[in-house]
């Protein structure tokens, strides 16, 4: 924002030397009016010597009278307004500016608080960035009434008991809203404090494989997955699995949060089907064994809940 001599430089009257005409605008503003009738003692000397304080003050609130929006903001302080206070010191009165948050930089950072307590690998960031209105989650899809219920509960659960052991595996058809309701649950829950991970399975392995050859950064990885209050694996099931990566790096995380903290999926598979698919690599093949040890520590840790309706994919 330009100051008050930028403006009176640029002003028609500062060709003729005439700067007394901006202070009489300034100084007749009701704003300042308004301040001097708060504050009837102070002296106009005063509130000369204050003159860009004055100005700043009425034109970032003319400014944000006509908003533009807060990535436009032209204050000075983006999402802020200038106010003034006048003191007295030693007999002397001193006017004093301060910054006032508007509603839409407060609303701005509790949004960025959400989001920086949910940490997401190979997501698209605006599924976090969504506002969720559960009516319209049901409206847009009546179908998956039940499944937006079943969240809601389990959010209100947590809210009341803290956080839960089990967790809930969105089964569903492709496209029909299981990371979105995801998203929803995490965000729900990041309001309350908790902190997320959302992870999206068939990338997240390919990646895996390559951590095995840095050891510091795949221990960072396992810990924040270990230690999150909430962890969604999305779409499993869908992931090119290997050995390693099931036994040391799905179990490991798995066998860390059974029984502690609860771990979420979505996925296109059922318990059954998902068995199957953890017991087969094609590196070594069919390994019933491992498959059931893992899926172990899925089924028994998770509430079921369908997600139906219709494929919302390019719609």
């Amino acid at each position: 924002m330009e100051s008050l001599g930028e403006a009176m430089r640029r002003s028609p009257f500062a060709a003729a030397g005439d700067a007394a005409n901006i202070a009489k605008q300034v100084l007749n503003d009701p704003l300042v009016l308004n301040l001097r009738s708060r504050y009837p003692d102070i002296e106009e000397s005063v509130l000369r010597l204050n003159l860009n304080r004055l100005y700043q003050m009425t034109t970032e609130y003319r400014n944000c009278k006509a908003c533009p929006g807060l990535e436009r903001c032209p204050n000075d302080l983006q999402g802020h307004s200038t106010g003034l206070n006048c003191v007295q010191l030693n007999g002397k009165w001193q006017i004093n500016d301060y910054k006032t948050a508007c509603s839409k930089w407060i609303a701005n950072e509790q949004q960025e608080r959400i989001r920086r307590r949910i940490t997401s690998f190979y997501i698209d960031e605006s599924v976090l960035g969504v506002t969720y209105d559960e009516s319209e989650m049901i409206q847009r899809e009546p179908g998956r009434q039940l499944a937006v219920s079943q969240l809601q509960d389990y959010v209100e659960t947590t809210m009341k008991e803290g956080l839960q052991k089990r967790g809930l595996y969105l089964k569903g058809d492709f496209g029909t809203g299981k990371t979105y309701l995801a998203g929803y649950l995490l965000q729900r829950l990041a309001k309350e404090g908790f902190s997320g991970v959302i992870v999206y399975m068939p990338e997240f392995v390919e990646d895996a494989k390559a951590l095995a050859f840095d050891a510091v950064k795949l221990k960072e990885t396992l810990n924040l997955m270990k230690e999150a209050d909430l962890l969604v694996f999305d779409d499993i099931g869908a992931e090119n699995l290997t050995p390693w990566v099931r036994d040391h790096v799905l179990g490991a995380i798995l066998n860390h949060r059974m029984n502690r903290k609860p771990t979420f999926y979505t996925s296109n598979h059922d318990f059954e089907d998902l068995e199957k698919h953890f017991s087969f690599t094609h590196k070594e093949g069919e390994e019933l064994h491992k498959g059931q040890r893992l899926m172990d520590r899925v089924r028994h840790f998770v509430d079921v809940v369908h997600v139906r309706g219709r494929n919302h994919r390019g719609s």
